[in-house]
């Protein structure tokens, strides 16, 4: 985040000590025992279970909750990770409203699902907390595996490879791994550092290097790995955010919201961080309701969500709006910026609203103008691949991959945000990274 200041109004510590430790405490806490068994005793156990299907890993759900209610937390938590082995992060963060518990029978039935995302947390973080690491690996097969990037693709992809007895280096463009588990998780979703200690438990199954600071592009090249190793995985997710251009007649920016989210996430004082009076956010996605949630829970006296389109076409969830709106957050649709001004020393945010037009479907400025104050502005309307698309076969700015995960580029694969199927989902990069895992050992071991 810039030190620049937009206004006198941003200012650090607006807040006492123990009102940010309630505010960036576990949004979502884990289950007790008791709420465990009862939560897994609601299960129907479905035969031809909809919400496997609806998950993006196919997780056996109905089977990992059966364990839970029988006492076997560590047979529930392996049954998970055999299909998304970052199942811990994806409890706590994956939107499981619009996935496994939107596809629940209670759900339909009676509108309250089985809290399938908590179950998987109690299972998951079981296994974890007890130190122990379901699977191991026979030992190297003489294979090399380089993988770029350490998200949720490239750890999925390097852990398989791994267990199949392939000697993976990662080459991470960071000081830390994990990607946007790392930097683009909302602090309260992932709180006591569980990224890290979520990689620190993926790398005992052994043979998985990672290299720190080594960016793509910089400090080495697609054509070096490919001499080096016997096969390329990329997973650096997406490097760069979309711009918005405003007229503004001050010195006032826009800052990415992005950044301002990877801030809170390594900052060890909140109270550090400054944080406007009145805040803005501009965009509808999961990013946008973190930045404006967190700049509440920071202390932002006043903070506004703007969103081009209604509220249906939010990419948000709606339990997500709700959450952004039950602390404070206040949504505004149909209304785009249009210049940023200043009048009597306040700088105010000037916008026009919107509407679809019926004839062509595009969206259209009205000229119905209005204007808020706002002396700190976060832009959050989409992140870029910006690499390589000179190299790769791409479409709409990203890497097209088959159904297996390969590129156009022999012996090299891909998954993540930064592929033409990606999802913008942790739980999908998961599912991305295990399979390509899949792929490259299927071609490794048929030459």
């Amino acid at each position: 985040m810039s030190n620049t200041k937009l206004s006198p109004g941003i200012v650090s510590a607006r807040l006492s000590e123990e009102d940010y430790s309630n505010n960036f405490s576990d949004a979502y806490p884990g289950f007790s025992n008791y709420e465990a068994k009862v939560e897994a005793d609601r299960c129907y156990f479905c035969y031809d279970a909809p919400c496997i299907s609806a998950c993006p890993t196919e997780i056996n759900i109905p089977l990992f909750i059966r364990q839970i209610s029988t006492e076997m937390e560590e047979e529930a938590a392996k049954t998970i990770f055999d299909q998304n082995i970052l199942g811990g992060m994806c409890a706590r963060v994956c939107p499981t409203e619009t996935l496994c518990e939107e596809a629940c029978v209670r759900e339909a039935a009676e509108g309250k699902p089985v809290k399938i995302g908590r179950l998987q947390r109690y299972a998951t973080d079981a296994t974890m907390n007890s130190n122990i690491h379901p699977y191991s690996r026979d030992g190297s097969n003489g294979k090399k595996i380089a993988v770029i990037g350490s998200g949720p693709a490239g750890l999925a992809c390097s852990h398989r490879l791994a267990m199949l007895g392939y000697d993976v280096e990662i080459f991470e463009s960071k000081s830390k791994a994990g990607g946007l588990n790392e930097y683009g998780i909302a602090t309260y979703k992932s709180v006591d550092n569980f990224a890290s200690k979520e990689i620190d438990w993926l790398l005992k199954i052994g043979g998985i290097k990672i290299n720190f600071n080594k960016t793509l592009g910089t400090d080495f090249s697609i054509d070096e790995l490919r001499k080096s190793f016997d096969a390329v995985f990329i997973g650096c997710g997406l490097q760069d955010t979309n711009k918005i251009s405003i007229h503004t007649g001050s010195e006032q920016f826009v800052e990415d919201a992005v950044d301002f989210i990877a801030d809170l996430r390594q900052v060890n004082d909140f109270s550090s961080l400054p944080i406007g009076r009145n805040v803005v956010v501009i965009g509808g996605g999961m990013t946008a309701i973190d930045a404006a949630v967190q700049s509440q829970l920071l202390g932002a006296e006043k903070v506004t969500i703007i969103y081009r389109r209604n509220l249906d076409n939010m990419s948000a969830s709606q339990k997500e709006q709700n959450n952004a709106t039950s602390k404070g957050v206040k949504i505004i649709a149909n209304a785009i910026p249009t210049a940023i001004e200043k009048e009597n020393n306040i700088h105010k945010l000037k916008l026009s609203y919107t509407e679809v037009d019926n004839e062509t479907g595009q969206l259209k400025e009205l000229n119905q103008t209005f204007s808020i104050e706002a002396d700190q502005i976060f832009c959050a309307i989409g992140q870029k691949f910006n690499n390589l698309l000179d190299v790769f076969q791409s479409k709409r700015g990203k890497i097209v991959i088959d159904n297996d995960g390969k590129t156009s580029v022999k012996n090299v694969w891909a998954g993540g945000d930064c592929v033409d199927k990606g999802e913008d989902l942790t739980v999908s990069a998961v599912a991305q990274g295990r399979d390509a895992a899949q792929a490259i050992h299927k071609s490794i071991i048929s030459k």
